[in-house]
């Protein structure tokens, strides 16, 4: 369990951790911790809603410097994955040709407008949390993570033998990925009881959505496509959630 928090904290944040040997059952964990691994990216953004409101600050600025230094804290990569794979999907139909597109690491114009797309609706939906939701932002932002119980769940092939996302494709079981996000919906309806299971439930549905076009096009999903499902399935999470603090 420490050696699978470790590599959930050095993966998907930038905070330094010592390494650790990524064997079957570490990948697992580390997939399945997730949430608790952005536990710090949370409250970072917690912190920067809380001080905006007792500044008195405009919500907009504060919603934007958040999602900045949440991108910051992850070291962009989940954006990255975004952008990375906008441009594989639109860039060619040979899968080859695809792939080799997100792994040049240059932001074509596809990739552009999902990064203002999707960071457009994460930084405005997030204005709405300022004042009174900081906490709730932060839960969402550890939420968010929980995407990767789907990308990684088992049956899910990877698009290719190498890259950071091999060692972890289909490592998560399917029923503990099932279970995990109906714990989120659950606690998403002590936020709003009907509001809050409906946008977990959307959130996963595009992630879902997103692993079978990736599948289709690319043969399976990337850690690019893990990236990509964590911003949006945040996005969605933020823009569902907004008006039910």
């Amino acid at each position: 369990m420490t050696a699978a928090l470790r590599v959930a904290v050095g993966t998907l944040t930038a905070i330094p951790v010592g390494g650790a040997r990524v064997t079957p059952a570490v990948a697992t964990g580390a997939m399945l911790l997730g949430p608790v691994a952005a536990l710090p990216l949370g409250a970072l953004v917690a912190l920067v809603c809380w001080a905006g409101a007792s500044l008195d600050l405009p919500a907009p600025p504060v919603a934007f410097t958040a999602v900045g230094l949440l991108a910051a804290g992850s070291r962009a990569l989940h954006l990255d994955g975004l952008s990375d794979v906008a441009d594989g999907l639109t860039a060619s139909y040979d899968r080859e040709r695809s792939l080799a597109v997100m792994k040049s690491g240059t932001a074509g114009p596809a990739g552009v407008v999902a990064l203002v797309l999707v960071l457009g609706t994460q930084a405005t939906a997030l204005a709405a949390y300022v004042a009174h939701g900081a906490l709730l932002a932060g839960a969402l932002v550890c939420a968010s993570r929980a995407a990767l119980w789907i990308t990684c769940a088992r049956g899910v092939p990877a698009a290719r033998p190498d890259g950071l996302g091999a060692a972890f494709t289909s490592r998560v079981p399917v029923v503990a990925a099932v279970l995990g996000w109906v714990v989120v919906a659950g606690l998403a309806a002590l936020v709003d009881p009907w509001r809050g299971p409906i946008t977990v439930v959307a959130a996963a549905l595009v992630v879902v959505a997103l692993v079978r076009r990736a599948t289709r096009r690319f043969g399976g999903v990337t850690g690019d496509v893990f990236g990509a499902a964590i911003e949006l399935a945040l996005a969605v999470l933020l823009l569902g959630l907004a008006g039910a603090r």
